[in-house]
């Protein structure tokens, strides 16, 4: 599954909207709004846009880190850092049905505190060097692989392009999150199609 995440850098303006829903039109299933750097006004009125794109596309909007804001738009989700609040709070605000995924980093013990506490989907990374966070820590494709015991939804994230997109999905991610590799390309629904065709090769 292609899970994007949008960039306010790469996606200004107006570029956010027609941008994303390239990314739908092409196959994309689960859409994160990201953006650490707009008002709270502006990320009100984006979310609110994504919502009803996804919608329209029946994909998932998950918003990044922001659970009031996931709650007052009615995303589907939200995507949490380890340092973004707690997954059984995000639960009990959003309900039983809401996507929540967790960060994990390169350590299964992250994911397997995530699903006790009831997290939806872990992702780790980054597996490759990363334009949007170039400081992350990398972790081994066979962590991927060892994660399989977990019987949960897995993303692989970080620096993942269509080059090497092949090796962590046969390594056993079940979706793969991209960035700048899918929004800074010049035909992103193009993009996207070849991303999700690589999940059925």
């Amino acid at each position: 599954m292609l899970y994007a995440i949008t960039d306010d850098t790469l996606m200004p303006g107006d570029l956010l909207i027609s941008q994303s829903e390239a990314a739908l039109k092409g196959g994309c299933q689960w859409l994160q709004y990201r953006n650490k750097s707009a008002n709270q006004e502006q990320r009100l009125a984006d979310a609110k846009k994504l919502r009803q794109l996804c919608e329209y596309y029946n994909a998932k909007l998950i918003i990044n880190d922001d659970v009031v804001l996931a709650q007052r738009v009615s995303a589907h989700g939200v995507h949490l850092g380890q340092g973004d609040g707690s997954v059984c709070q995000a639960r009990e605000l959003l309900g039983e049905t809401a996507i929540i995924g967790v960060t994990c980093h390169d350590q299964l013990s992250l994911a397997k505190q995530a699903i006790a506490d009831g997290a939806s989907y872990v992702a780790f990374g980054r597996f490759f060097p990363s334009q949007t966070k170039p400081n992350a820590k990398a972790a081994p494709l066979t962590l991927l692989t060892q994660a399989q015991v977990l019987n949960i939804p897995i993303t692989a994230i970080g620096g993942i392009t269509l080059n090497n997109a092949a090796s962590v999905i046969d390594a056993g991610a079940s979706a793969i999150a991209v960035c700048h590799s899918l929004f800074a390309c010049d035909d992103v629904e193009a993009r996207a199609k070849d991303f999700c065709r690589l999940f059925s090769a």
